[in-house]
């Protein structure tokens, strides 16, 4: 649809991989045009749009312990910037591509390939960073506004021609863009160009202020840039839609040079996290197996302990149980209140089918540290396995009132439900869970099942009745727009 695609393509324009002037000195004065076109209000109802549209199109990845680090990373970095509030919404898309976009209404998408690519977390606070800046600066709005001089349909195309190219289909992408007038290109990079190295040096401030190597950037910037000459046209794509120049890299060093040198040690979960990803980038089990035993062996590692991590996602994923067990064994020994660990080794408890075993370790895991959720979600994981469904809807009922929008929870929570013998909490779960993906329809269709469930407490239906007409609402503005394009 040509609405999604204006939401998803104008954020891609804002990649931060694009290429700045040679000389900007100055921050624009940026006054508050871009209100004229959307409230703040407004825009944040657009994110939440946008953020259903993205799960339509892109692999979103709802696990919860790599979720509650990209926040815990992100909101560090907002913390640090005295432009930014509250209300940011960091995701993960699970894709082997480097790169990062800021959506409105304040959600940063992260692809898993970044995450690998970067060699610091410096590195990866830097792209966050720079994101941020994009948002705080509201340049997708101004770059809606700098579009509006142009006819809705050149606007359109080149939009459409970004989420095509950049994500969907190349070959779409450039038969798309082939569409739209030179000069209509060319001054939306210029303007792209702008927003770019503005984010590069608000994004270096926000770095420093939150204590991360200010020269990280640059340094990404270097090896990008070096890794396409020395690829050329097996290089990412990004590099060659939006080139690292080295007036880029000489901008942002200049930057950085403001902050002195400022080395920040790598975190445990930076590397886990790094652990967790290549592991999932194995389809085959036993490739994961091989990797990590060999790296382990030749000493090919920035982090053992994360490595011993990785190679005791693998045995599990293999059934190596026995294997898995001495290399969890370890993990808790090193670090023994790493919710990554016991959460491994309850799974590991579950895998045999000790049920009870995992469930009293996550017990005692939360004793200590109760605010961690991603512990109570497996927590609930683990109620279910021990036939408690009702402790498990309990729990994850709490966990769903601060992350709402967790596809995950929904599954979980409509397991529970259907557990529990309530179908119309079975239905509206699934509901949830349906929207939280981006399928509106299916969304209403099953509250609809759950309406007709029989003895449907009052407040329930109410609730239901209420969530129901305002997606029913929303079914039918996108059906009005569909029509009209």
């Amino acid at each position: 649809m040509m609405r999604q695609q204006l939401f998803i393509g104008s954020v891609l324009a804002l990649c931060w991989l694009g290429q700045p002037p040679a000389q900007t000195l100055n921050l624009p004065d940026l006054g508050n045009s871009a209100d004229r076109l959307l409230s703040t209000g407004a825009e944040t109802r657009l994110g939440q749009a946008f953020m259903r549209s993205v799960r339509t199109a892109l692999p979103v990845l709802d696990d919860p312990l790599l979720v509650s680090y990209l926040e815990m990373l992100g909101n560090t970095l907002v913390a640090a910037d005295q432009q930014a509030s509250a209300g940011f919404t960091f995701f993960l898309i699970d894709a082997p591509v480097v790169n990062a976009f800021a959506g409105p209404g304040g959600y940063i998408g992260v692809y898993s390939g970044l995450i690998l690519a970067a060699e610091t977390e410096s590195e990866l606070a830097g792209v966050i960073a720079h994101e941020i800046a994009h948002v705080t600066q509201r340049h997708l709005m101004r770059g809606f506004e700098d579009q509006s001089q142009f006819s809705i349909p050149a606007t359109a195309l080149l939009v459409a021609a970004a989420i095509l190219g950049a994500q969907v289909s190349p070959d779409a992408g450039m038969a798309a863009i082939a569409g739209i007038q030179a000069a209509t290109v060319q001054r939306q990079i210029n303007f792209t160009r702008d927003n770019e190295n503005e984010a590069d040096r608000l994004g270096i401030t926000t770095l420093a202020h939150a204590g991360y190597d200010p020269h990280a950037m640059a340094g990404f910037f270097g090896r990008l840039a070096q890794s396409g000459r020395l690829y050329d046209n097996h290089a990412p794509e990004f590099l060659r839609t939006h080139p690292v120049t080295s007036n880029r890299i000489a901008d942002a060093l200049s930057r950085a040079d403001e902050f002195g040198a400022h080395q920040r040690p790598d975190s445990l979960r930076f590397q886990l996290v790094r652990a967790r990803l290549r592991e999932r980038s194995y389809r085959r089990s036993e490739l994961a197996v091989t990797y990590f035993r060999d790296s382990l062996r030749e000493g090919r590692y920035r982090s053992e302990i994360a490595e011993r991590y990785g190679y005791a996602l693998a045995l599990l994923r293999a059934h190596q149980f026995a294997e898995a067990q001495t290399e969890i064994s370890k993990l808790l020994a090193a670090s023994p209140q790493q919710a990554e660990f016991i959460i491994l080794a309850a799974r590991l408890q579950l895998a045999q089918q000790h049920p009870a075993a995992a469930l009293a370790q996550l017990k005692q895991a939360l004793a200590h540290t109760p605010d961690v959720w991603p512990l109570r979600v497996a927590y609930a994981e683990a109620l279910l396995a021990n036939n408690q469904p009702q402790l498990a809807l309990d729990e994850l009922t709490a966990v769903e009132r601060q992350r709402p929008g967790l596809a995950v929870l929904y599954d979980l929570l409509e397991q529970a439900a259907m557990k529990t013998g309530n179908q119309a909490a079975t239905h509206r779960f699934r509901a949830e869970k349906h929207y939280a993906e981006g399928d509106v329809k299916a969304a209403i269709r099953q509250l609809e099942i759950a309406l007709r469930q029989p003895k449907l407490p009052y407040h329930d239906a109410a609730r239901i009745q209420a969530r129901l007409e305002t997606w029913q609402e929303e079914r039918q503005m996108q059906k009005k727009r569909d029509k009209n394009q």
